[in-house]
């Protein structure tokens, strides 16, 4: 997998889009099917000729992704977007867990693979599917002793399809926070590099 900037900034942009999107429903109950489909596809790109492939092969799948990064690195943020960042965060703090535990991780690439034949039965939104990748994020990373804690509307929290939908893009975000690793990204990056990454998220939006 290629360690270029360009790798790390796509990849770190399907972090952002998969919190942005547990945002989203949390407070609404509702996103953009597409932006989800894009999130939950990528579980499946298990040997992509390259990053942006993992996310479907074209920009304008993860410009959400990139906006929301642009945004909340590098402007004033509303609570919402505070809420994101803690997603972000987390998300790369148990990618770091899950990389030192390798049975979790065996299991996982097994549970992930499992419900392959469920997403090209059903497809990528479908309930079957949401709620196998649901199951498969409470079996695994939600035994972890840090859990994400989502903030929202109780009342879309408690109906379980906005919780099913949650937990498999709280996955998803897992797997591009993977994905962030294996580009070479750090967690000292967001500090020391965010310019970088912010100039090249508007450099790909602009382009994309």
């Amino acid at each position: 997998m290629s360690r270029t900037l360009h790798d790390q900034t796509l990849a770190l942009a399907g972090v952002f889009q998969a919190a942005n999107l547990v945002t989203q429903i949390a407070h609404d109950g509702v996103c953009d099917a597409t932006d989800l489909e894009t999130c939950l596809r990528s579980l499946f790109a298990t040997d992509p000729a390259t990053t942006l492939d993992v996310y479907g092969g074209e920009l304008r799948d993860l410009s959400l992704g990139l906006n929301t990064m642009v945004r909340v690195l590098g402007e004033q943020r509303k609570l919402t977007d505070i809420e994101t960042l803690r997603y972000v965060l987390n998300l790369l703090q148990l990618e770091s867990k899950l990389n030192s535990n390798k049975d979790m991780m065996s299991v996982l690439g097994s549970r992930i693979e499992q419900a392959r034949h469920t997403a090209s039965h059903f497809g990528y939104i479908h309930s079957n599917l949401i709620g196998n990748l649901s199951s498969v994020y409470a079996d695994t990373i939600s035994t972890y002793r840090q859990r994400i804690q989502v903030s929202g509307t109780p009342a879309i929290l408690q109906q379980e399809e906005n919780a099913a939908k949650i937990r498999a893009l709280l996955l998803a975000g897992i797997r591009s926070a993977v994905l962030w690793r294996q580009t070479g990204g750090r967690r000292w990056q967001l500090i020391f590099t965010r310019k970088n990454v912010i100039a090249h998220a508007r450099e790909l939006l602009k382009n994309g």
